[in-house]
Formats: structure tokens, C-alpha cells, sequence
């Protein structure tokens, strides 16, 4: 039996600096002997002291402790994988190491049309053929849904030769896909379930959370331990189970894509959590559950603003469960948008959110959360409502209809990225097939990919998105005034 009490990791970084070891070989630093005193008096001298090299540091030379596979072997059995691999390059690399482990070069992968950017970045570097599965579209709510079941076995009877799928669930909104249902598809015609669970890294830990890719079936399973977890930036780990993946080429392929410098800190914060979470993560979470539910209530009672629940966002056409420590809180009833809530909560009340569109903020809770983040985040709300009348009036954003946001695949990605490219005005861009990517950010699903055949409707968004407020970091333009599309 495993022995979760354990942290392979953390256990290493003690001994190390117990030991006195002296090591002349990176980080440069020299556990900071080397660091600027003024840095350090910001971060502290105990960042530098516990950033060591994973060989001839935490490790031997020749890794011999297994230190690193002893802590991933720890969170495979935490999360009922057959293997997990550590990454601390995000899970915007472990995305794109899971496609490549199950598709190459001109071949098919189903995908969610709300993919996040990375999936994007891996079909450009992969040269992956994408067959796009529309997600289910809320028309009232202005949403997009994870695609289910049906829409799974539709798009794999019309595309046999499909490797298989990668499914984004739960979205940055909080809302989850029938991923056992997905998966049965998928193993019907025996391809695997990729699962792109950025989000849900919480999930194995509470029964009342929605189901963890493992448990319903996923095949491989990619998670942000940084996103809804208490590990460091950039820490996820894949998870992978049976043998429809297979594991050795999984590691070749990560390791075309992965840093040859892991940063012992991040492996740390991964071997952390997942012993906090086997040993606590039940209590904890029942508390946080607990706590999302009465903030729920008491922002419900505010004047103008709908914290958006249940009845909200699951339901025939709409998702098959939601994240209930996620805040989806829509403030157009205040006569804003989402970016100006944003802005005006960071700059008078120094309450900072993640998400925001033209109607909605989200908030996420966490094992972080406590009585007293809450009150000042509905204190924080509170205020926006009481001074509802002194927000700016953004101009309004122009939505397509979600037929407009599946655009025509014209080339594949790859090929529309690297090829001859242009700089035209935006207003003579329609008809012209995209050569860039345009995500607003967050949550980072691009509205429009490389390859696509761009349509007024999408520009007219996104372009009446930045005068809103839209934040695009992608597009050589940020301000879309000129797109960058394939050259005649």
C-alpha cells in the first residue's frame, strides 16, 4: 500500500540542504549566495535554498533515487492512474505532449471547438488534421458547453479514421462534460479519450465534485494543480490508465516538448498537494463547498447581479454538471460589463478575478478560501452595486450567432501559420482565411484559429469586444485594427 504520508520531493530538498552539499553546477545562484540581497529580501532566501537541481542535486547523476518517480508514482495511486508524469511547464505543454502521444502529422483528432489556446499551438506544431466538435451552444446565455455524448459518436461516425478525442472539461465558466459517456463512445471504436481537465485537478478529492477523467473512464487526463489546487504556477501533471496510450510514447513525445531544467519547486508544490489532499482533502473541501454555497446566498441578495447556479448552466442543451466552487456572476443587470466590473473590483477594492466577458465576472473558491475572503469578496461586490451608477457604459458587444463561431477549416492549421502571410486592414479582412490566432483572454478559447475562413460576424465581435474592454493577446494586432491572414 502506498504511503501517502510521504513527499519524496520535499524530502529530497531537506536532505540536501541538511547534508551541506556544495554544488558547482546550476542554478547559478548557488542557493542563493549569488542572489541580489534586494531580490531576496522580496521573495525570500528560502526560495533560493530549496532551488536545486533535480540531477546531481535532489538526485544522483543517473536519478538512481527515483526521487521524481516516487513522488509521480505517489500521485498515480492518489488519483486512481495507472501513471502520472509531472510537468512544470503547464498544462498548456501537457496538452500538447497528450496530442502528440495519440495523433501525428496529417492525422485526425477530434477536439472541442472550445478548445484553449494550447490545443491550438499543438495542431500548428503537430501539423494534427482537427475535426471540430461544436460544443453545445446556450443562445440566451451567450455560452459555450462542453459537447456530450451524441455529439462525440456523430462526429466519429463521420470520421472514422479519427485517433481519437480531446475533450476540454470543466471550461474556465465551471461547467463539465459527460465524460463517461464520451469515453464509451470513443471505446467503441477503440480510440482513446484525451482529457483536458486544466480546471479540475480538485475533482478525486470530494464526492460531491463532479467525476475526475480517471474515474469515468479518460484514457489520459491533463491537470493545472496551480489552477483549483495550492500548488505552484505552472505545475500539472498527465495522468494516464489503460492501454490505449501508450505510456513509453507518451514520455518520448513530452520529452520533445518539455524543459531539460525543472524547477525543484514546482515538483515540490505538486508532491505537496497531493499529500495534502489523500490526508485532508476531504475536510477541506467539505468546507470549501460549504463556504461557495453561503457566499452564493449572500450574493444572490444583492441588488443587480445573478450568481448563476445549477438550474443555470446544466440541462438538456446545456452542460452535464458544473463546478460548484466556481462563482459565475453576471453583472449586466448593473449596466456593465464583465471587464469593467473587473477592472473597478482590482482598482478600488484590490479584489482581483480571473474571468470576465461582457456580462460576467468568475470567481473561483478554493482550499485557500476562508469566512474572511469571502465577506470581502461580497463586501467588494457589494460596493460595484452601490456604485452601479458611476460605472462606465461600455459600448456594447457585438455577439455572433453561434452557427458564426464554427467558421470554415479552409487549411490546416499548421499550414496556414507557417505559410506566406499578410497584414490587411480589418474592415477587408472578411473572406480572408486567418493566419494567426485571436483568443480573448481569459479564457483563452480562440474565436479565431489559423487555417479558419474569418467572417464579419466573428470581426465585428472581436472588434467591438476590445473597444469593450476584450483583452487579445495573440493577434500580431492586439487592437485588431489589421489581421494577419494567409498571403494570395
Amino acid at each position: 500500500m502506498a504511503d501517502h504520508s510521504r513527499a519524496p520531493v520535499l524530502e529530497a530538498i531537506q536532505r540536501f540542504r541538511a547534508d551541506g552539499h556544495l554544488p558547482f553546477l546550476p542554478p547559478g545562484h548557488k542557493q542563493g549566495r549569488g542572489a541580489d540581497p534586494r531580490l531576496v529580501q522580496v521573495v525570500g532566501s528560502d526560495v533560493f535554498a530549496s532551488d536545486i537541481i533535480l540531477m546531481n542535486g535532489l538526485d544522483d547523476r543517473a536519478l538512481n533515487r527515483g526521487v521524481l518517480s516516487s513522488a509521480e508514482d505517489l500521485m498515480a495511486d492518489a488519483v486512481h492512474a495507472d501513471r502520472a508524469f509531472f510537468s512544470t511547464c503547464g498544462s498548456s505543454l501537457s496538452v500538447k505532449s497528450a496530442m502528440l502521444s495519440v495523433a501525428g502529422p496529417g492525422e485526425e483528432l477530434l477536439l472541442s471547438r472550445n478548445a484553449h489556446k494550447s490545443v491550438v499551438a499543438g495542431l500548428i506544431l503537430s501539423g494534427i488534421r482537427p475535426v471540430w466538435v461544436p460544443p453545445r451552444w446556450d443562445r440566451d446565455r451567450a455560452f459555450a458547453h462542453p459537447p456530450g455524448a451524441a455529439e462525440a459518436a456523430a462526429a466519429l461516425a463521420k470520421h472514422p479514421d479519427a485517433q481519437g478525442m480531446l475533450l476540454i472539461t470543466p471550461t474556465d465558466y465551471g461547467s463539465c462534460a459527460d465524460i463517461r459517456g464520451v469515453a464509451r463512445r470513443c471505446h467503441d471504436q477503440g480510440v482513446p479519450l484525451i482529457v483536458d481537465e486544466a480546471w479540475g485537478a480538485h475533482f478525486p478529492f470530494h464526492p460531491e465534485l463532479p467525476a475526475w477523467a480517471m474515474d469515468a473512464g479518460a484514457d489520459l487526463c491533463v491537470t493545472s494543480v496551480h489552477k483549483m489546487g495550492a500548488g505552484l504556477e505552472q505545475g500539472s501533471v498527465y495522468h494516464l490508465r489503460g492501454d490505449l496510450v501508450d505510456a513509453d510514447v507518451l514520455a518520448m513525445r513530452a520529452d520533445l516538448l518539455d524543459t531539460t531544467s525543472p524547477s525543484s519547486l514546482i515538483y515540490a508544490g505538486l508532491d505537496g498537494w497531493r499529500r495534502q489532499m489523500v490526508e485532508h482533502g476531504d475536510s477541506l473541501l467539505d468546507d470549501v463547498l460549504r463556504l461557495a454555497e453561503s457566499t452564493r446566498e449572500r450574493l444572490a441578495a444583492l441588488a443587480g447581479i445573478q450568481v448563476l447556479g445549477e438550474t443555470d448552466l446544466v440541462g438538456p442543451g446545456r452542460a452535464d454538471d458544473r463546478d460548484p466552487l466556481k462563482l459565475l456572476i453576471d453583472v449586466s443587470g448593473l449596466g456593465c460589463s464583465g471587464y469593467t466590473a473587473n477592472h473597478w473590483l482590482r482598482e478600488h477594492h484590490r479584489v482581483d478575478v480571473g474571468l470576465s466577458d461582457h456580462r460576467r465576472i468568475a470567481a473561483q473558491l478554493t482550499v485557500g478560501d476562508d469566512e474572511g475572503t469571502a465577506a470581502r469578496l461580497v463586501d467588494a461586490l457589494r460596493a460595484l452595486c452601490e456604485h452601479a451608477d458611476e460605472l462606465p457604459r461600455c459600448p456594447a458587444v457585438e455577439l455572433p450567432a453561434p452557427e458564426d463561431l464554427e467558421p470554415e477549416q479552409a487549411m490546416l492549421p499548421r499550414d496556414a501559420f507557417f505559410g506566406p502571410a499578410e497584414q490587411i486592414p480589418a474592415t477587408a479582412a472578411a473572406g480572408r482565411i486567418a493566419a494567426e490566432t485571436i483568443s480573448p483572454y481569459p479564457p483563452g478559447v480562440p474565436a479565431v484559429l489559423p487555417g479558419e475562413v474569418l467572417t464579419q460576424p466573428v470581426l465585428d465581435y472581436l472588434r467591438s469586444g476590445v473597444a469593450a474592454g476584450m483583452f487579445l493577446p495573440d493577434p500580431v494586432d492586439p487592437l485588431l485594427r489589421t489581421v494577419r491572414v494567409v498571403g494570395r
